[in-house]
């Protein structure tokens, strides 16, 4: 390949379920794509785990297929990225468990984990400075409550933990051997501050105030200490032993890591689309959506939002403030709902093996448009008109951060037919479009400006996901033409890092290239605004709910509580005297005493350490003050 002759780059993507990686040219071109499927184990509720040794054994593989009968000489540089996932590794840098199984191989906790609910509502009431930076709240998905979770419920591990990475900076140490961090990974989900925020890095006090004050010892040797902006250099390149792995050229220049999102967001941010119109960077807004819908937005000056994380300086652009929101389920989402359709096996044995290699999502699309053309109707968007869905399945990430919140489903009747598969697929298409919608609103609230949406992942491939983004939002919707903006991200890093660009904005203008553009229909305006009233009164009868069990004392998991209750009533019928249903009651309620009496004493602990670590963070103070003092210069004459 001539265009192959001037160079080109590798890009990396361990995505959630799967390890990519791309031979791209200096414009941006994808030239070669190999993946391979990620193992992933769930060994109890809201616990996914993955292997770090499975994840580069892949990365391995993929570069190898790539770059085969490829002159390494003729690779300039390589991009990785991954997901905001934690791993852990020994004092002999081997992978160290961190599953209750006790599996070696069970050693990263992958970002979409909520095992650390509890973790992160502690720490979230201790209301640290620093989490004004996480839009107030700390998201269980982040890396500090997994730790604590960790140091709690696996104390052995804890004590033999050698190294604690994101799986980006994972990546980047086993290509080079560096222990550098990237800003990105550390800044967006592990609190560590910018250079341009006042007493920038690590914050000792927060470290004490949450119970994670080890981690601060020999200079945060554990987690880190040195950070790179992206589009930086890691260490001296590809190791030795990396390149030999790989079959390419030691010295070959590594970029500094980044998040998969923001990859993506990079990628596609300064895609041109047909309008031709002067880019602004700050007023666009990049959604990739794959298994779950990442809202990325940059601003040349801080904007804080509540519920929003960020806003974080050059860990993604470097000169500009990243601010990010989410949805932690998206084409997750989908796939649940069609796959749990009593429907969808019969629907599936329509699709003709002609037609087996496209997504099941396309096929549901088409049989939208005959359902809409059957009913007579102007518009696909008119099937639900009753028929809504709230989508938080798997909790709220943004605008709201209440990982408790659940999914619902308004308008279910008897009906369990292909019709009724149709029409809960599209409402909860709309669902996402009206989170999003959300989303939007609570960032202009703030002041932020947006006039495009940008889109890439698995998703922007949808066009009925695509263009209800559109139409619900009002806004213009671009679809870049490269359909792999995430591994494009990582390359445009790469030929920085590179210095094939001066900047990483360079790089971005130069390779991002064109897309479509995706215009809302303005006839179906008014129908979505009464759709997102009904989307809104969804939310507030979740909020009621929750108010309500508070209201009784119980807990927002007090659910489990009321089915019990409900359970035991049901066991009622059953029982063959009244004695015995007494006595089922009279142990029942012996053990809610016991139950209530450890959680009075737990409590209890958890008070004393608060205490002990105000006491710390007093004590920290106080040595601070200390140091000034004995620094203040003497004034007047000495007797």
């Amino acid at each position: 390949m001539e265009v192959v002759k001037r160079g080109c780059f590798i890009g990396v993507d361990v995505g959630t379920q799967s390890v990519r990686a791309a031979l791209l040219t200096s414009q941006g071109e994808i030239l070669k794509v190999s993946s391979e499927p990620i193992k992933t184990w769930n060994p109890f509720p809201d616990m996914y785990e993955q292997s770090s040794e499975n994840i580069w054994e892949l990365c391995v593989k993929c570069i190898k297929e790539i770059t085969e009968g490829i002159d390494p000489e003729l690779v300039l540089g390589i991009g990785f990225d991954a997901t905001c996932s934690l791993v852990t590794l020994d004092k002999e840098y081997k992978p160290l468990s961190v599953s209750k199984t006790g599996n070696e191989n069970q050693n990263i906790i992958l970002w979409l984990d909520h095992r650390a609910v509890e973790e992160t509502n502690f720490i979230n009431n201790n209301n640290h400075e620093v989490l004004i930076y996480v839009g107030d709240k700390m998201s269980p998905e982040m890396e500090m409550p997994k730790l604590l979770w960790i140091k709690k419920n696996l104390p052995e591990q804890w004590q033999n933990a050698g190294c604690f990475f994101d799986l980006p900076d994972f990546l980047t140490w086993k290509a080079t051997g560096s222990l550098q961090r990237s800003l990105c990974s550390l800044v967006c989900k592990w609190t560590f501050l910018s250079g341009k925020d006042v007493g920038g890095g690590w914050q000792e006090d927060f470290f004490i105030q949450i119970g994670l004050r080890d981690l601060t010892f020999d200079n945060y040797e554990k987690i880190g200490s040195s950070a790179l902006p992206p589009g930086s250099p890691c260490g001296n390149g590809l190791s030795i032993r990396a390149a030999k792995e790989m079959g390419l050229i030691p010295g070959t220049s590594v970029s500094a890591s980044i998040i998969d999102a923001h990859a993506g967001a990079i990628g596609v941010l300064a895609c041109k689309d047909s309008s031709d119109t002067k880019i602004n960077l700050d007023e666009r807004m990049a959604l990739i959506c794959g298994t779950s819908t990442c809202h990325i937005k940059v601003s040349k000056d801080p904007i804080f939002t509540p519920c929003a994380w960020g806003p974080y300086y050059s860990a993604m652009i470097p000169g500009y403030w990243c601010t990010e929101a989410g949805q932690s389920a998206a084409g997750v989402l989908l796939d649940h709902v069609i796959n749990s359709h009593p429907a969808t096996k019969a629907f599936k044995e329509t699709i003709t093996k002609k037609d087996e290699q496209r997504h099941i999502t396309d096929h549901l699309n088409k049989r939208a448009e005959e359902l809409k053309e059957k009913k007579g109707l102007t518009s696909v968007a008119l099937l639900t008109s009753d028929y809504h869905v709230y989508p938080d399945y798997h909790g709220n990430r943004s605008p709201l951060a209440k990982p408790h919140l659940k999914g619902m489903i308004c308008g279910l009747t008897l009906s369990a037919d292909e019709e009724d598969l149709v029409k809960q697929y599209v409402a909860t298409v709309q669902s996402l479009a009206y989170s999003t919608r959300h989303i939007i609103s609570a960032l202009k609230k703030k002041g932020h400006v947006i006039n495009h949406l940008l889109v890439c992942g698995g998703l922007s491939k949808n066009a009925l996901y695509v263009q209800m983004h559109a139409d619900v939002t009002g806004l213009p919707v671009v679809v870049p033409n490269n359909s792999e903006s995430v591994l494009l991200g990582c390359a445009i890093l790469a030929a920085s890092a590179a210095k094939c660009h001066p900047s990483v904005v360079s790089a971005m203008t130069n390779m991002s290239g064109h897309g479509s553009l995706v215009l809302p229909n303005a006839d179906d305006k008014m129908y979505h605004w009464k759709k997102y009233d009904a989307y809104q009164s969804l939310l507030a009868c979740q909020e009621r709910r929750i108010k309500l069990a508070l209201e009784l004392g119980l807990t927002v998991e007090g659910d489990k509580k009321m089915i019990e209750i409900r359970n035991l009533i049901q066991e009622s019928q059953v029982f063959k005297t009244e004695t015995d249903l007494v006595n089922n009651i009279i142990e029942s309620v012996k053990e809610s005493m016991e139950a209530e009496k450890r959680e009075r004493s737990e409590r209890l602990e958890i008070d004393k350490m608060k205490a002990i670590q105000n006491l710390e963070v007093e004590q920290l103070k106080h040595r601070q003050l200390q140091k000034e003092i004995v620094r203040e210069p003497v004034k007047g004459n000495i007797s």
